[in-house]
């Protein structure tokens, strides 16, 4: 596990290794992650982006990135401002934004090990790896960049590949305890999205926050996106525990209000969650919460679901706090 990468590949600069024509896309898989809304949500971005009059934007949970990917791509911005609350997280964006040729070295060693084992020797290696990812946390400095970062990331990455449905999991202590997914040839390095990736991320200033501190780091020409963890669609049903904190509905209260605040000062924000209405017709949670502001729903499908037939097409909401046309 103690690998350490002799760098001897991918010297040359992003630019010299992309392949024309290929989009940069999400490279953890991510609960509730937004790729397949991505053409609906061009219907419901403000004009401004369109017309350039926009250049600043801001993902206070930035998760998985399709959001940000896709406008990043789509849109000319000059700044994006990436926050979550999962260090984690930040830690693995920082390293791809930073040191991706580092980090490409670490996952083709893992590639090449996982892939020349047997089943029983796969499972070992992950549980292995997990142990010693859990074991490790403690001596991370999670707020001082350092190459510790990068082997760090590359396990995160590994196990995000490798783990059940791709699951993005910590208990109450902070650790990673989502056991090991069933893949034949899962896919732990994608060498071309990892530099184009990095590439995008540059304009990005990358930080762990919670929203509430994100609020005042906002310009007044800028696009908030927000994508908070879902509230439950039922008793059994919580993505809210990507980080050790879990996202209650005093947390998404207290989100309904700085989305007033920063409308009030004419900020451009759209926000998603997933729609109560699909398991009780009378709950009006967030129609009460933006109620000044226009709601929207939209058909998604839950990928979370082990089951693929229990992926079944739901309502998302969508909520802007400007016309839609």
């Amino acid at each position: 596990m103690d690998f350490i990468p002799e760098n001897k590949k991918f010297k040359n600069s992003p630019e010299t290794n992309l392949e024309i024509g290929i989009s940069a896309k999400p490279f953890l898989k991510w609960a509730g992650g937004k790729g397949q809304l991505l053409n609906t949500f061009l219907k419901y971005y403000p004009e401004e982006l369109i017309t350039k009059k926009i250049s600043n934007y801001y993902e206070p949970f930035v998760g998985g990135g399709a959001v940000f990917f896709d406008i990043a791509q789509r849109f000319d911005i000059q700044s994006a401002f990436l926050f979550d609350i999962n260090e984690e997280l930040i830690l693995t964006y920082r390293v791809v934004q930073k040191d991706v040729f580092k980090l490409i070295d670490f996952l083709e060693h893992y590639k090449k090990e996982y892939n020349d084992l047997n089943d029983k020797e796969q499972s070992d290696f992950f549980y292995k790896l997990r142990q010693d990812f859990n074991q490790q946390r403690d001596k991370i400095n999670f707020n001082r960049y350092s190459e510790s970062w990068i082997f760090r990331a590359a396990q995160t990455i590994f196990l995000n590949k490798t783990c059940f449905n791709g699951l993005f999991r910590f208990n109450s202590k902070g650790g990673f305890n989502v056991p090991k997914g069933r893949y034949k040839n899962p896919k732990i390095l994608d060498v071309q999205n990892l530099l184009k990736v990095s590439k995008l991320l540059s304009i990005a200033d990358i930080k762990k926050a919670d929203f509430k501190e994100v609020e005042k780091k906002i310009k007044h020409e800028a696009f908030v996106y927000y994508d908070p963890p879902y509230r439950p669609i039922s008793k059994t049903s919580s993505f809210t525990s990507y980080s050790k904190n879990g996202f209650t509905d005093s947390d998404q209260i207290e989100l309904a209000a700085m989305f007033q605040r920063l409308h009030l000062k004419g900020v451009k924000q759209m926000l998603s969650n997933s729609d109560p209405k699909n398991n009780n017709e009378d709950d009006n949670f967030f129609d009460e919460l933006y109620k000044s502001h226009r709601i929207f729903r939209v058909p998604a499908r839950r990928m979370i679901n082990s089951n693929a037939t229990r992926r079944n097409a739901i309502n998302e909401i969508v909520v802007t706090n400007y016309l839609v046309n």
